[in-house]
């Protein structure tokens, strides 16, 4: 009878622990790289794993791209230039696989 008591606690222990944590849904990518705000008028924030050569961009609508095999060099050009939005259109996009880690946020109010 013990047995089945503590089975039964742990169950419902497990189960709460469950309950209480949601799981991220299937296929969406958790980021673990830390981002630093930058000055732009189309990016937020942006972030490198010199390990892993992953840049992340944060965009201003809150949509997060990771982009695979970029040098740090890239990163640190990107990280000085003048114009970032410039930089990005010019030297990032369409020039390295990207996967979407976030999709951009929409409004409450439909805008």
């Amino acid at each position: 009878m013990l047995r089945i008591s503590l089975f039964f606690c742990i169950s419902i222990a497990v189960v709460a622990v469950v309950w209480a944590e949601p799981s991220p849904t299937p296929n969406q990518l958790v980021s673990h790289i830390p981002r630093q705000r930058v000055e732009s008028s189309a990016i937020a924030a942006v972030g490198y794993s010199k390990r892993r050569h992953i840049l992340e961009i944060e965009f201003v609508n809150g949509a997060i791209y990771r982009y695979l095999g970029v040098p740090s060099a890239v990163h640190r050009d990107l990280m000085s230039a003048e114009s970032k939005a410039g930089f990005y259109d010019s030297k990032i996009r369409r020039h390295y696989r990207s996967v979407l880690v976030q999709p951009r946020q929409t409004s409450q109010f439909g805008n």
